[in-house]
Order: C-alpha cells, then structure tokens, then sequence
C-alpha cells in the first residue's frame, strides 16, 4: 500500500468524562483503560500497518508538547497543530492539506485518538481494505454493527453492497443521521441497514480537498493559502492569523452529510467511543457483582451490597446498598451521579464554563 498515511485527531476535550478529563488533561491522555494514555494506545494499535514516519497527529497548541512526548518515535514534524480549537473540519482540512503537500498522492486514514478498539488484528486489515477502495475516489467510512439503540452516536445508512474486499463487504452509503431519538434509533437497529458512525474516514487527499473545495469553499480558500506559506518563516503567524476567521464546523456536517460517492465497511471490532462514564464502564474488567473499581487505592475499597457501579478514585471509598451508580473522585471535585445520566456530565461543564468556574475545567 504505498502513500498510506494515518491522521490520529488529537484535539478533544472529553468533557463527558469530566472531572478527570480537563482541558490540560483531555481524555486522550488519560490511561483510563489500561497503563496507558488512550492516545500512545491509539498509535500502538496501528504500528503494524504504519511507520511511524507515517503517522500524523493533529491537535492543538496546549497538548502538542506532551503528545510529542508520549510517543516519540513520531517525528515532530508530523504534529500539526491548530491555535484554537474550530472543530474537526478545520483541524482536517489543515492536516490534509499538509500532508497533500508533503505527498500529492497521499491517501490517509483519520483516526480518533480517544476511542478503544478491542480486535485490532482486524481492524488494521479493514484499514488495508478501506485503502483498496479509497484508490477508486471514494470516501471510505468505517461503520460499527450496532448492538443497542445507541442515542449518543451517529447513524450510516447501508445502501447496496458494491464490493467485497479481503472478506469484508462494502457498501453504498446513502445518508449519515446524527444521534436520533429512542424510537428512530430502534427503528434503524431493527431494519439491519445502519451502521454507527464511528468517526473514522479513509480518504485520497486529492479527493478530500475537491470535496472541501465544493462544500466547504471558505475552509478550502484559507488552507491552500496556509498550504503555500508552510514552510515559510511567518507561517504561525499566519496560520494565527486565519485561524481567528474560520469557520467551526463538524466534519460530518461540513462533508459526509453533503458528499456522494461514500462507501461503508461495517463490521465487529470490539469498538467504543469510550465517550462518558457509562460506556467506560462497559469496556473495564468487572467483578461478579458487575462493579469496576479503578484507582491507586483499588484493593482497600469497602464494597457491601453494591452492583453494576464505577469507582474511580486514589483514596479509600465506601459503597453500601447503591446499584448503576458512578463515583469519580479527584483531587478538587467529586462526581456521583447515575449510569443512565452519565451523558448529563456535559451541562455540568456547560454550566461551569458559563459561570466562569474555568479552574475546574
């Protein structure tokens, strides 16, 4: 597979894993799974289908120092970063249009930092066979077989299968549908047509910015211009300088929602998005009473008559008679709050940041 690249999208917050995910702590930095950050995880997975010289991150200018840090077989020209935090359409759209410089003929597979991926033998074969058939021009989106009537995800509607590729199908994508209702979801669950949307895409770099170039004019203007100023001295400048006028958009809303020619390889892999306390939860070893303790302090927890409840915390922590609870204690807050409201994290961060309580985020 020659001029394959991988992008690792680095920039997020995490706040739904909020309080130990913070903006100077994110959760792709966090070894909230096992003795490692989700993000070193998330290069070492894919170390056996990339050289390191061809691994790219894009994120943003408080994280890049420790991510070069974490793993430093990458090399630091291969961090791009982004001065402000625009969403993921601008931040592709620059680490696209920097690696199309560097290799015009670049197909690159973007890949979030923060997400755990159990089979990863099979994933990194559906990302050779994703590359097989982004070399006919189309957009490659990995879907995952949905087990449940997620709320929390995106939907990829299956349309015909086209192809069948190292034993994976291949399928037409006929629409994206952003996290729908309880009854669309098992509507779409029930029909055995949708895939989630697991936010990763493989994509030749010359179809990516004609498809940037359509939708998305204004993003595409800005980082040609930046495009042609990447080696030059007052690049940051004025990289710094754009920045403060471009648009913030999602990547599915910006393109996937409006481009055609979209393929979909759906498939098991064992995948979360790891993206609040309840789906972290759900992949963490549990004991025979479905609880999962995580902390430095883990073998002196006092646990009586507790089920299905998450523990994080350094300190001695007491649980008696609660069920489906979560507890999350750090140095300067404390979390309890219920599994089925563990989405709800996000308005305390909404409501702190509007309050400007900015120290505990």
């Amino acid at each position: 597979m020659n001029h394959y690249y991988a992008l690792i999208a680095a920039g997020g917050h995490g706040t739904r894993l909020w309080p130990m995910s913070r903006s100077r702590s994110p959760k792709q930095m966090l070894p909230l799974i096992d003795d490692h950050s989700m993000f070193r995880t998330s290069v070492e997975r894919i170390q056996t289908l990339f050289r390191p010289e061809d691994i790219f991150v894009v994120t943003n200018s408080e994280l890049v120092n420790e991510l070069r840090q974490e793993v430093g077989q990458i090399p630091s020209e291969n961090f791009i970063v982004e001065p402000q935090a625009k969403n993921t359409a601008p931040a592709l759209a620059l680490a696209l249009s920097y690696i199309q410089k560097r290799d015009a003929e670049a197909t690159v597979a973007i890949l979030p930092a923060d997400h755990h991926i159990v089979q990863r033998d099979k994933f990194c074969r559906i990302l050779e066979a994703a590359w097989k058939v982004a070399q006919d021009g189309k957009i490659v989106t990995l879907g995952i077989s949905p087990s449940y009537p997620a709320t929390g995800f995106g939907y990829i509607q299956q349309g015909q299968a086209i192809a069948e590729v190292d034993g994976f199908k291949v399928y037409q994508s006929r629409r994206f549908t952003e996290k729908p209702d309880i009854v669309r979801a098992t509507q779409f669950l029930a029909s055995g047509q949708y895939s989630w949307n697991s936010g990763m895409f493989i994509w030749r770099v010359d179809r990516a910015m004609r498809d940037f170039e359509r939708h998305q004019p204004a993003i595409f203007a800005m980082c040609s211009y930046l495009q042609s100023a990447f080696d030059a001295p007052d690049y940051e400048a004025k990289l710094i300088d754009i920045w403060e006028t471009m648009p913030s958009l999602s990547i599915d809303f910006a393109i996937m929602e409006k481009a055609d020619n979209i393929a979909v390889i759906p498939d098991d892999i064992g995948w979360s998005d790891v993206g609040n306390w309840t789906s972290l939860y759900d992949v963490l070893p549990q004991d025979k009473f479905g609880n999962c303790i995580k902390g430095d302090a883990s073998d002196i927890r006092v646990i009586l008559d507790t089920r299905d409840t998450l523990v994080f915390s350094d300190r001695l922590t007491v649980a008696i008679g609660v069920e489906d609870i979560v507890v999350v204690d750090t140095d300067d807050v404390l979390l309890i709050c219920h599994k089925d409201r563990s989405e709800d994290v996000k308005q305390v961060v909404d409501y702190l940041r509007e309050n400007g309580n900015e120290e505990y985020l």
